[in-house]
């Protein structure tokens, strides 16, 4: 039977979808709705399935360079 659906996975599936609505969705977030993305993520467990862990990795990898770009500014990726 599978886990109970928690208010976290409803948050983390809802980041998920504005970034998915469109080719643009990762510049439709905030700072802080990045952040939060990113620690919902880290938190799912997809070990059981390598190529979804695999689709995680590459996920926190555009999550952190886009939370880099709203830090730092986005000069150098233009």
């Amino acid at each position: 039977m599978p886990d109970k659906i928690t208010p976290e996975d409803h948050e983390r599936v809802k980041l998920l979808q504005k970034i998915s609505a469109s080719r643009h969705g990762f510049k439709q977030l905030t700072l802080q709705e990045m952040k939060r993305l990113q620690e919902l993520v880290e938190k799912k467990d997809y070990s059981h399935n390598k190529k979804a862990h695999k689709s995680k990795v590459k996920l926190l990898t555009k999550i952190n360079v886009r939370i880099y770009e709203l830090e730092e500014g986005e000069g150098i990726f233009k």
